[in-house]
Order: structure tokens, then sequence, then C-alpha cells
């Protein structure tokens, strides 16, 4: 597909939808993540969209608060990550890795937890840092500029000496026989980092995520103790994942 078809068919989306998810583009339109970035990235340059953490939403005023990051599709993570708070409790150790989803999480913990909580993501970093009650350890590294998030050797040597309670992992794909998988190398064994240093893995993503794959592995599903979605957890497309051991919350 010819980039003027491209951009002609993300403006028709956000026409229709006043937003547009990275993902759900690279889906319908069998290309990488990084190629809608780019497409949506050129799209803001001409002010015809606003990029937004993970996708583009209609142009509106500008936010002069840096701590106000646009979110796309945040009702439905808020509707993910609600069930997620009930695995939180004080006195844990914590890892969190970026991801539109985590951060939504990360505003939402309530401001009584009393716990420590490990990131490497710059928004998710910001956020906390409001937190009254959280001890926060920004892993500091390379930064991944599209996405915010550190990366390389810093981060994992970090990772590999912490021991944590449990982890929140963002999921570009996933399916039962690939598991977990990523659109980019560096992030992938950032996140294996992750689940090698905690005792137990949640992840957390929207439905539209469920059978697909990138080209980069993660884990399998057997090293994931909890999948957490948009769906209700009896819901028929959840069915092979149960079915695997996982816990679907």
């Amino acid at each position: 597909m010819l980039k003027a078809e491209r951009h002609k068919y993300i403006m028709s989306k956000l026409a229709e939808e006043q937003k547009v998810v990275t993902t759900d583009l690279a889906l319908a339109l069998d290309l990488s993540e990084d190629t809608i970035r780019r497409d949506l990235n050129e799209l803001d340059n001409k002010k015809l969209l606003k990029k937004v953490y993970g996708g583009a939403i209609q142009i509106t005023e500008k936010s002069v608060d840096v701590f106000n990051i646009d979110i796309s599709a945040e009702d439905e993570k808020k509707q993910i990550v609600t069930k997620a708070l009930s695995l939180l409790h004080d006195g844990q150790v914590i890892i969190m890795s970026g991801g539109s989803t985590n951060l939504v999480f990360a505003k939402l913990i309530p401001s009584g937890l009393k716990a420590t909580i490990y990131t490497y993501s710059l928004p998710i970093a910001m956020q906390l840092s409001q937190h009254p009650n959280i001890d926060l350890i920004f892993i500091g590294g390379k930064m991944q500029k599209n996405a915010m998030v550190t990366i390389g050797m810093d981060v994992i040597q970090v990772l590999s000496k912490i021991k944590a309670d449990i982890c929140f992992i963002g999921a570009s794909s996933i399916n039962v026989k690939q598991g977990l998988t990523e659109i980019g190398y560096e992030v992938s064994i950032v996140k294996k980092a992750m689940i090698e240093s905690s005792d137990r893995v949640v992840s957390m993503f929207s439905s539209n995520k469920l059978n697909t794959k990138m080209p980069h592995v993660v884990c399998d599903l057997s090293q994931l103790d909890t999948i957490v979605t948009n769906l209700d957890p009896e819901d028929t497309r959840l069915e092979e994942y149960r079915k695997s051991g996982v816990f679907v919350l």
C-alpha cells in the first residue's frame, strides 16, 4: 500500500472514531507498528492529527501539563486495569513495564498503597512520582524515544538484581502457541529480564491483541500467571488461554 493510501485510510478512521490506535492500524493494514508510527508522526507534523501515546486523536488544544499524557482508548484500559488493582497490597516489590495500559494502571493505584515500584518507563515514573506512598525507582539506560522507555544492558543488569513479588507487563501481541511477543527485539529482552526477576507475572492488554503475533518472543504462556483483558473471563475467546493454565482475570 502506498503511503498516500495509508494516510487516507488513517484520516478516514480518525474521522469515524475521533481516535486511532497504532496496534489496530498495524493489524488492519498488515504493517509494522514502526511504519504506522512514522505515518502518524508525519501527519502530526502536518497538523492533521495529534500523535499521542499509543495512537493519535483529532487535533485539540495542547495540554501544558507534562504529567497529563493523552492515552488512546483510555476508558477501555481503565476497565482492564481496574480488575488488576485487587492484585496489589502493601509491602510489595513491583516491576512495571512501559505501555499505555500500564500508564493507566499507575494513575489508578490507590493513594494509600505502600509499595516499592521499579519501572523503566519515563511516563509511568512521572505518574508515580506524584504518589504519596510509593517508593519509586526509575531504571535508567538508553532511551527509546518513541516509546519513552529505557533499554539496553544497563536496564537488564538492574533487573537481574531485583527480587520482585509481582510484575505488570504490557503486551504487543499474544497467542496460545507463541505466547507473548513484541515488535522490538530490545524491548523483548528487557521484558524477559522482568519476568526472570519476578515471582508472579501479570500481563494486561486489550482483546485486540489476542491471537496475534510479533517477531520477537518474550515468554511462553506457561510463564504467565495471570492475564487481564477487557473481556469477561468466561468469554469464549479466552477459552484456549484458560485451558493452558493461565489465570484469566
